[in-house]
């Protein structure tokens, strides 16, 4: 069984071994740590010293001596051995020491206690469970910052049992058939006969589905994480669900609770070079839900033009993303701003916010009136190749609005969300159909120092191209509830790209562009 390096989880950095003058004069006292194996014999492995209750955390080798102020201390590891056939075993154990003088304390896998886990599985589960397990300080309101890991198949994980009320014992058991089957559960204290029993029945369901042609990149990793309420030990276990190239379907039945998706896009040479976080789903017993990653069509998500301190900014960022992700789903690009007011440009600039995180467009203002910024962007990441059927490769904004040097507030504008109805999962459209195209007017803060006023939006119009945007055919719109439904005629063969226009109460104009939308195929 390959190992994977375990890392600490939390926001707390180890504090070195080198210490500073300060803490070398408080230490008045040391501590030890033994680790002996299953079969007695020493183990070596990195220790976790966490201070009650301060949570001050230190890192030792096991065996080694470090110095301590003299206090009440929790350590804490992972005893890892390999096996001479290959296999490999996990104990996890903790305990609670006082620290006076010259202090040794032994954590001995001998004592420690298969985690085991049961479901009432299903005839294409064959293997055992993969467990992944935590033991925490609970010594703020964020045990899991505070934690050692391990994880193993079913039979070849323990946990040395103790009731202190300082600890927390955290693990997710993962079940793969067709389905995938994860349990979580956390206690205080590690207990006598760690894990539990679980049923389908009592179990909730999320799907996935997962399409093709809008990621920079063909191969899709999906999982989900525990995210309790309250921080606890089993907060951020990851259960991995699918990996390979979009498009596919998947499906998770999980333990009620609080769990976050996620999706990790990697290249072809192994990087990791996309994905995100759609919002948390809270499930109960027998309820089900749907996440969709990579549904055309990929958009600007979120930022808008601000007028602030006598300038307007705008923030380049989330320009081409996935809307069922939200920012976090959204690619780099790179990309040319021009503010402009009549026949006069203010400022061009070209960006990007790849490798450098946000960047920024300001330019200072001296007069009200009517002002136009456009943008124009496309996905950039140097070192990978895009596919070449990529779609949402670029996409443009003009915005017209009126802005005041002297008046702060978010520019009275739009962003439009585009939803082709009836795509197969590679996001595409027959040849010679008509598409049924959801367009949303949309407009959310910005700055929370900046004023945002309620806009209405009046009216949407929409065009769609076969050539790549050299001519462009209006579509047929009608307004239905909140979005507005617009008909586009489909080429033989090729792509779409879609534009909008909306225009609002206050008189602003804001057109938006996406080349390549969606294909036909």
């Amino acid at each position: 069984m390959r190992r994977r390096t375990l890392a600490f989880v939390g926001v707390a950095a180890l504090v070195p071994l080198v210490a500073s003058a300060a803490s070398v004069q408080a230490a008045s006292a040391s501590l030890a740590v033994t680790t002996l194996g299953r079969s007695g014999g020493k183990v070596s492995t990195t220790v976790t010293v966490v201070a009650v209750p301060s949570g001050q955390r230190y890192s030792v080798k096991s065996g080694k001596r470090i110095s301590l102020p003299a206090g009440r201390y929790i350590a804490m590891t992972d005893i890892y051995e390999s096996r001479s056939d290959g296999r490999s075993t996990d104990t996890l154990g903790a305990s609670v020491v006082k620290v006076s003088g010259s202090t040794s304390v032994t954590l001995d896998a001998r004592k420690g206690k298969a985690v085991k886990a049961s479901l009432d599985t299903p005839a294409d589960v064959t293997g055992p469970a993969r467990i992944s397990a935590r033991v925490c300080a609970a010594v703020s309101n964020m045990p899991s910052a505070f934690s050692t890991d391990g994880w193993n198949d079913a039979g070849a994980l323990y946990a040395i049992p103790n009731s202190s009320k300082l600890l927390q014992f955290g693990y997710m058991a993962q079940w793969s058939g067709n389905d995938s089957y994860v349990a979580v559960k956390n206690t205080t204290g590690i207990p006598a006969a760690p894990g539990g029993s679980f049923k389908r029945a009592n179990m909730a369901t999320m799907r996935f589905s997962v399409r093709g042609g809008t990621q920079i990149a063909r191969q899709n990793s999906i999982a989900l994480q525990a995210q309790p309420k309250v921080d606890d030990c089993t907060t951020d276990l990851m259960a991995g669900v699918h990996d390979d190239n979009a498009p596919y379907s998947a499906t998770a039945h999980v333990t009620p609770g609080t769990w976050q998706p996620r999706d990790d896009i990697y290249a072809s040479n192994g990087d990791h070079v996309g994905g995100g976080f759609p919002t948390a789903r809270t499930l109960k017993a027998g309820q089900s839900a749907t996440q969709s990653f990579g549904r055309a069509v990929w958009s600007p998500l979120h930022y808008l033009p601000t007028v602030w301190q006598k300038s307007v900014y705008f923030i380049p960022d989330a320009l081409i993303g996935d809307p069922d992700v939200g920012t976090s789903g959204a690619d780099p690009t790179k990309e040319t701003v021009v503010l402009s007011k009549g026949s006069t440009t203010v400022k061009k600039k070209t960006l990007t916010n790849w490798g450098n995180g946000d960047a920024e467009f300001s330019a200072r203002i001296s007069s009200a009136g009517w002002y136009r910024l456009t943008v124009d962007a496309h996905r950039y990441r140097p070192g990978i190749t895009f596919p070449a059927d990529m779609l949402s490769s670029r996409t443009t904004l003009d915005w017209r609005f009126k802005a005041d040097p002297a008046k702060s507030t978010v520019a009275s504008v739009f962003l439009a969300r585009f939803l082709p109805t009836g795509l197969n999962t590679h996001n595409q459209a027959a040849p010679n159909s008509t598409t049924r195209v959801d367009v949303s007017a949309v407009r959310g803060s910005q700055n929370p120092d900046v004023k945002f006023t309620k806009v209405t939006a009046k009216s949407v119009r929409v065009w769609s191209s076969a050539d790549g945007g050299k001519t462009w055919k209006a579509a047929t719109v009608k307004h239905v509830g909140s979005t507005w439904q617009a008909s586009v005629h489909n080429p033989a063969q090729g792509a779409v790209a879609l534009r909008s226009e909306v225009t609002d109460s206050a008189g602003g104009r804001s057109v938006q562009t996406v080349y390549r939308a969606y294909a036909i195929g």
